[in-house]
């Protein structure tokens, strides 16, 4: 009788409540929340089912991983309009023929690695380029070769996108017959890292870009500049490499520009320079090398620029400082075997120099604590007649130019009185060599 009850109030009593929550749990995520199937991967080999990498690529749904073997493969245009990753296994070369773009990007989360590109298409109406990015984000751009392009990489409206381990090279020999090699337009939040650019019109190549880093590229022998940019702000230059180009770097008309540790070197020609500053405020140019450079840098226009810890080694002349720039501070440079340390068609300085080192000092230390006694006058009389008459550089080593500067030291009448370091160092900066 006991056991008959027993059963009887199991039979009857109501379900167990944690049991009964999970179950309703789990009908709400089933209901809601359908079962997401795995990406595939899609193999394009010659002499297989797929040989077209534009037929693996329609084929293929988000997010799926598409391999492409090593074989040249003459497809066009290729069009990506869906998040994929598209790798090439044993750098399989994509050729353009030199009519086409050959790959265009219009979607967002797409990575391309490991392709040798050729033979892009040019033309003076479209920007063809090897690898065209339109209105997307995160695309990564890896580790792929290209050769022989009109545009290389080219960001148009972009954001949260990366170009990284890419080697650039062209034979280009008019700037109007080139493109750039790493484009960005209207793009924010870009990361340019680790290329090697060599031969186009401008190395890299900023318009209207904010929020972005350039750092570790090498770039070097192109027609007009190794790094340009314009309306660019809140941008950072770190461990660049910008080396015998026509001109090294542009900077123009922006704001809030960090460039810092970058080299300079080998910039020469009658208009060129390591480093470009115009109409530039409130930025910071920091632990750079400014080396065998026409110029190393010519300021025109610019405002609240920190120019810290640089060094400045065998240029024509370090700084050209215009008339035009006013409340920059200059502090803490090496300064040695430059031609002209400083340069200037003014009369007035609104510029601060202070504590850096002039090898070109003669100045004395009787308290022995590492600056010299009396200021020292970085602008030669002979320079400010070279900026007013550039054809009198001939006389440069001429016994007239000698007595010249002799005399305007004794007895100074045309450099500027308040261009001056009141405290220049002794030696070396050594941190900074």
């Amino acid at each position: 009788m006991e056991r008959h009850q027993s059963i009887q109030q199991k039979i009857t009593s109501p379900p167990h409540r944690g049991g009964f929550r999970w179950g309703l749990c789990l009908f709400f995520f089933v209901l809601f929340f359908p079962a997401v199937s795995e990406s595939a991967t899609w193999t394009v080999r010659k002499n297989t089912q797929i040989t077209s990498i534009q037929k693996a690529i329609d084929l293929a749904q988000a997010h799926d991983t598409i391999l492409v073997y090593s074989g040249t493969y003459f497809e066009k245009n290729i069009l990506i309009k869906k998040p994929l990753l598209l790798r090439g296994i044993n750098n399989p070369v994509l050729d353009g023929e030199k009519k086409y773009e050959i790959i265009s990007i219009w979607s967002s989360h797409v990575t391309v690695e490991g392709f040798v590109l050729r033979n892009c298409g040019k033309s003076s109406m479209n920007d063809y380029a090897g690898i065209k990015i339109y209105n997307a984000q995160h695309v990564t751009i890896r580790n792929n070769i290209l050769n022989d392009m009109f545009f290389g990489i080219y960001f148009q409206g972009c954001a949260q996108s990366t170009a990284t381990g890419n080697t650039l090279q062209s034979f280009g020999k008019e700037e109007l017959q080139s493109g750039n090699g790493i484009h960005c337009w209207k793009c924010d939040s870009m990361t340019i890292e680790n290329n090697n650019v060599s031969g186009q019109r401008d190395g890299i190549y900023f318009e209207f870009v904010t929020n972005s880093i350039i750092q570790k590229n090498f770039s070097h022998e192109n027609i007009r500049y190794g790094l340009h940019f314009m309306f660019s702000h809140h941008n950072d230059y770190l461990h660049n490499i910008f080396e015998n180009n026509g001109a090294g770097v542009a900077v123009m008309y922006t704001n809030h520009v960090k460039m810092i540790s970058n080299t300079f070197k080998d910039n020469w020609g009658s208009a060129a320079y390591g480093l470009l500053l115009k109409e530039i405020s409130d930025s910071h140019v920091e632990g750079n090398k400014f080396t065998n450079n026409s110029s190393g840098i010519y300021m025109e226009g610019s405002n609240r620029i920190a120019i810290l810890s640089n060094n400045f080694e065998n240029n024509g002349c370090a700084l050209r400082i215009q008339a035009s720039c006013d409340n920059n501070t200059i502090v803490k440079n090496n300064f040695q075997g430059n031609t002209f340390d400083i340069t200037t068609n003014g009369s007035v300085s609104l510029n601060s120099f202070l504590n850096n080192y002039w090898d070109k000092y003669q100045g004395y230390d009787l308290n022995h604590d590492g600056t010299g006694d009396v200021p020292y006058h970085p602008v030669s009389v002979y320079s400010m007649i070279i900026e007013r008459m550039p054809v009198a550089l001939m006389f440069i080593r001429s016994f007239m130019v000698t007595l010249l500067e002799k005399t305007e030291k004794a007895i100074p009448s045309i450099t500027p009185e308040n261009f001056k370091d009141d405290a220049p160092f002794m030696k070396p900066i050594k941190e900074i060599l």
